[in-house]
């Protein structure tokens, strides 16, 4: 089966220039004439309200009417009424809602334009409670089964409509080519051949196919991030594209070539930018950065001209505003590029935004063509949707019921997903377990939920959700095992079981979204070495060896990462990725009685070293390119420990038909980040990010004070965070959510504060022996009434404070941001012990004050 599953994905052939697509949804002439009367009495402002969409959160329904706004989103962590634990029913009353109010904007018009909800729904319905959790691509890229896929996508679809909604921002398409970069798990495969093959599917399963193509419970889909995402240097998340034209067209398009030609009808336009010189400035300032929202040449000139792409091209969440001379709320590079729906989430910014766009088309900025062009291409994809035909959210058919998510048949999917995901990597003799003897099930992801569904799950990032309260009737390998073979024979308590019992071990990467999962350059892909507590899992494996346990781990990840040690201690070794909800699929492996095998092959290659980071892999179509790829030029020149297409059976209890010895895997000794050109022992050489969207969870973000007891309480990166008389707010600095607005009422003395979140004190005296810095951004909103302190603590009860006012100019300006930089001697002067550093950072009021706090970081 699984030869005849890799036999699904057929050979690409060599493209030397864009193709023209021949989509299979085609201009209907009495659509198009339709679609055109109501543009031509459109008012400039109902055009310009058609082109901008807001988030959920920063918009009401009267300002849907008064804007005459044509779509909405919800971006991660949002939910009707801000309630994580909305119902069908909830959503779809509130898209009701919107739809109403959408549709009094044309009151006395002579015309409607039905209104659009669009969701992050990447794998499964997973904004929503209750909806059913499928793996994430890269598990689904292991499965080689495009059936597979095209059948997910039908039930997301029916998910996704049984609350209301219209449109998802799936598939993610990248071709990713470098494992630092945070958003591996949302590529299928390092090669296009399966992401070619895996885009259409999706886009079958999301839209349908013929006479179903968006039927009742279908969706549109959006086919991401256009274009090279996956292939930014260092894998820097909004990074740098080096590629050339011929690797964009033949590598990086793979997946837009399929899902177009299926008839996907929306593209959204990616952060990073593309290093050519065909990308140019549409102002013509000179001063553009490449940014593939402003490229005007790949956006209009490839993707609409050359490829004939009709439908819509939508931004990124304010991924305008990372332009040269644009803000959030003013950018008309943007639109002259040709992105059609403009993703303005803020509410300042986003009707600032409309303000100065109808002002740039009557002063001649924008020519009314191209915003003609943008709102045409808008309601032809909600024509083609049947939107105009469709009754309002809440009366469709299947909407509102509850039932529909996480239906049984929806998570018997889920799990056989989970099966066919799977990567035996090593296996001698020891699996099949035995279900009548006794198990040992430990390890940091045995019954840790987050680890399992990853980023994108519930909230944005994937954290704060807890097994029993946010996924009912979800299976981790704890209680999967526990259901299969009874609860007497599984063990939790490593010092009562004897050597004969075979050890269980759950390991894995905890959750992450896009930013806050890169590797940054003081790091390797060293697993046990990226953050403090996944060392744990390395020393429970080397405990339970030396006590004479046989040991099976079962790997949690987002991408392949050096676990060489991890390997040669385990019997047996499988990668699960990010499986989801349905860890019984997992069990189902673990102990099977023949009626399943293992089938899942790497989508990926799996590195043999700690800075292994680009992937070496590339299909035979690639071989015809004139130039070296862009990874070659800068590769160490090494090879995969296992290759792409690597996987075991149960019945190969040795890797031999692939010509390797797991028996005798080097250890790589490197002991400092792939980054760097020396080791960062007594004097730190690179900055330290503490908060920021590239800063790792070493340091968690806290909120407390008398009310708490001064027991922390951990501030969420996507939704608000309150406490006795202290708010937390979310904010974007220089990328989404990168940032948080702090309220103090006063009514208590509180504090706000970054910290380690087991407690161990961190060495950091290199930083103070570079005469190093802490260096953060902040805005104060509201004149404080006495001085501000900021704090380091180590441990208890040493700490050094200073007052802020001795370090900036002008400590209250309403709008602006100053960066602070204090010298880390004066901190230790006042007492602080670089050596135990438990809180690199503190702010504490007891009177009312509102600040914003951005990057924090240590540089030497």
């Amino acid at each position: 089966m699984t030869a005849e599953a890799a036999n699904m994905i057929p050979d690409m052939t060599y493209l030397d220039d864009w193709p023209r697509i021949q989509s299979q949804v085609k201009q209907d002439p009495e659509a198009e004439a339709f679609i055109a009367d109501i543009v031509s009495r459109m008012t400039l402002e109902e055009k310009v309200g058609q082109m901008i969409q807001p988030d959920l959160r920063e918009v009401t329904p009267g300002e849907v009417t008064e804007y005459k706004l044509g779509s909405i989103l919800n971006g991660g962590g949002a939910f009707p009424g801000n309630n994580k634990y909305a119902t069908a029913s909830d959503w779809a009353e509130a898209a009701e809602t919107f739809y109403r109010a959408s549709s009094l904007a044309f009151d006395g018009r002579g015309f409607r334009v039905p209104f659009a909800w669009a969701t992050d729904a990447v794998h499964g319905h997973n904004n929503v409670f209750g909806a059913t959790l499928f793996p994430h691509n890269i598990g689904l890229g292991a499965a080689r089964n495009p059936e597979l896929i095209r059948q997910i996508g039908a039930v997301t679809a029916a998910e996704i409509t049984a609350t209301g909604l219209d449109w998802t921002f799936a598939p993610t398409v990248a071709v990713p080519r470098d494992y630092r970069w945070g958003r591996v798990y949302e590529g299928y495969s390092e090669d296009p051949a399966v992401v070619h093959a895996y885009a259409s599917a999706m886009v079958d399963g999301l839209q349908g196919q013929g006479e179903d193509r968006f039927g009742h419970d279908r969706v549109v889909s959006t086919v991401k991030h256009w274009i090279g995402d996956g292939g930014t240097l260092d894998g820097v998340d909004r990074g740098e594209n080096h590629y050339t034209e011929e690797y964009l067209i033949n590598l990086h398009a793979a997946g837009y070539l399929s899902a177009l030609e299926s008839g996907a009808q929306v593209v959204m336009a990616s952060f990073n930018s593309w290093h050519n010189p065909k990308n140019y400035d549409v102002m013509g300032s000179g001063s553009y950065n490449y940014k593939i929202h402003g490229s005007r040449y790949l956006i209009t000139d490839v993707l609409k001209e050359k490829m004939g792409f009709d439908g819509v091209v939508v931004t990124d969440w304010n991924g305008h505003s990372e332009l040269n001379d644009c803000t959030a709320g003013d950018c008309p590079q943007v639109v002259l590029a040709g992105n059609d729906i403009i993703m303005v989430t803020a509410r300042p910014d986003w009707q600032a935004f409309y303000k100065n766009t109808v002002s740039q088309v009557r002063d001649g900025t924008i020519p009314l063509a191209r915003i003609d062009d943008a709102v045409t291409r808008i309601l032809r994809v909600k024509h083609r949707a049947g939107l105009w035909e469709k009754p309002s959210p809440s009366r469709r058919r299947g909407a509102g019921e509850q039932t529909t998510l996480g239906a049984v048949e929806h998570r018997q999917l889920a799990r056989r997903a989970v099966r066919e995901s799977l990567v035996l990597l090593k296996n001698d003799g020891l699996i099949p377990l035995d279900r009548e003897s006794p198990v040992l099930v430990l390890g940091s992801g045995a019954d840790d939920i987050q680890k399992q569904t990853g980023g994108w799950s519930l909230t944005w990032q994937g954290n704060e959700n807890t097994l029993e309260r946010d996924f009912p009737g979800a299976s981790t390998i704890l209680s999967a095992t526990r259901e299969l073979i009874g609860d007497d024979r599984v063990l939790t308590n490593i010092d009562l079981a004897g050597p004969d019992a075979v050890a269980l071990v759950v390991i894995g990467e905890d959750p992450y979204a896009e930013m806050l999962g890169d590797i940054g350059k003081t790091k390797t892909l060293e697993y046990s070495e990226l953050k403090r507590p996944y060392r744990q899992d390395l020393e429970l494996i080397r405990d339970l060896k030396q006590r004479g346990h046989r040991v099976v781990t079962v790997f949690y990840s987002g991408r392949p990462l050096y676990v060489n040690e991890e390997l040669m201690l385990s019997d047996a070794f499988v990668a699960a990725w990010l499986p989801g909800t349905e860890a019984a699929g997992i069990t189902d492996l673990l102990f099977s009685s023949g009626e399943h095998d293992f089938m899942g092959r790497l989508p990926y290659s799996w590195p043999a070293n700690k800075c292994d980071n680009t992937i070496n892999s590339t299909s035979a179509h690639l071989a015809h390119l004139s130039v070296p790829s862009f990874e070659q030029t800068v590769a160490t020149g090494h090879a995969p420990l296992f290759p792409i297409g690597y996987g075991l059976s149960i019945e190969e209890t040795r890797s031999d038909s692939f010509g390797l010895d797991i028996g005798a895997i080097e250890l790589d000794t490197r002991d400092y980040g792939c980054g760097m050109p020396t080791p960062d022992e007594a004097v730190a050489t690179e900055p330290l990010e503490l908060f920021s969207h590239t800063a790792p969870d070493d340091f968690r973000l806290y909120i407390g004070g008398t009310s708490t007891d001064w027991r922390g309480v951990p501030v969420s990166r996507g939704s608000v965070t309150e406490i006795g008389g202290l708010r937390t707010t979310p904010i974007d600095r220089r990328h989404q959510q990168d940032a948080v607005r702090v309220e103090f009422a006063g009514e208590n003395p509180a504090q706000v504060y970054l910290s380690v979140p087991d407690g161990e004190p961190v060495d950091l005296k290199r930083y103070l022996n570079s005469n190093g810095s802490l260096e953060f951004e902040i805005g104060v909103d509201t004149a404080p009434l006495k001085p501000i302190r900021i704090a380091m603590h180590c441990v208890w009860p040493c700490a050094g404070e200073v007052d802020l006012a001795g370090y900036i100019p002008n400590i209250v300006d309403g709008s602006g941001w100053v960066t602070v930089s204090i010298p880390l001697k004066d901190l230790e002067e006042q007492g602080m012990n670089l050596a135990t550093v438990t809180t690199p950072f503190l702010i504490y009021s007891d009177t009312v004050l509102t600040i914003r706090i951005g990057r924090v970081r240590l540089v030497p």
